[in-house]
């Protein structure tokens, strides 16, 4: 199973975690509070964060998914 599960809503993306390793990584890095986030614990990100916050999630270690395809994420 994959940690996290990518949504592309156009300039919102979805992270819907899938494991307790993910809910644990959202609980501690973004939290219920930052920003709006009517799904929580799926959180909801303005595009222009979605990668620093994917590249974050990589560093620990989280698995990530999107349209069924597991992907690894390299920084620049």
């Amino acid at each position: 199973m994959t940690d996290i599960t990518v949504i592309d809503s156009g300039s919102i993306v979805l992270l819907q975690p899938n494991t307790d390793e993910a809910r644990a990584w959202i609980e501690e890095n973004i939290g219920p509070d930052n920003g709006y986030q009517p799904y929580y614990p799926t959180v909801t990100c303005e595009r222009s964060y979605f990668m620093d916050v994917l590249f974050g999630m990589q560093e620990s270690g989280l698995s990530l998914e999107t349209e069924g395809r597991t992907f690894i994420l390299e920084p620049a």
